[in-house]
């Protein structure tokens, strides 16, 4: 479960004005504002491209690059879903399409009550024991149809 901060702007400066001196910034900075926030807002883009003497584009550019950042805060539960070709090989693709079903959501949304968000993952490195999931911080392995069903309600409770 996650406990997320309202954004604010005093707080991201906080965070920001912690990191701008270290070498490679813009990272450790992004980290810090999605966990305190859960996303990286776009009014931190612009405060982080302003402090590190970036464009926005290359800020952008680094939260749009790496899968993990997100630009609106997520469910209270984070449901991935490995989409990697292991995973896909032994079944994958049809348990997703069940946890979809199942959260009446899909792949990249929240339910409407934002209890879950469903997020693709790209290798959970359970390739051994496909296919894999995570909730939260806990993995899941050689997913069938009754594991994701247990997962999602575990999820959605």
């Amino acid at each position: 479960m996650h406990n997320y901060e309202s954004f604010s702007a005093e707080r991201a400066e906080q965070i920001i004005s912690r990191h701008k001196d270290r070498k490679g910034a813009t990272l450790p900075i992004l980290h810090d504002l999605q966990e305190t926030f859960g996303c990286v807002p776009d009014e931190a883009v612009v405060m982080i491209a302003e402090t590190l003497n970036l464009s926005r584009a290359e800020v952008h550019g680094c939260v749009t690059f790496y899968h993990d950042f997100r630009k609106k805060v997520p469910g209270r539960r984070i449901l991935k879903v490995c989409r990697a070709e292991s995973c896909q090989a032994a079944g994958g693709n049809a348990l997703i399409a069940r946890a979809e079903e199942r959260l009446g959501i899909g792949m990249g949304e929240t339910t409407a009550d934002g209890s879950v968000t469903l997020e693709p993952v790209y290798c959970l490195g359970l390739c051994h024991s496909s296919p894999a999931a995570m909730l939260d911080d806990k993995v899941y392995a050689m997913l069938d149809e009754a594991k994701i069903d247990a997962i999602v309600s575990e999820a959605d409770r």
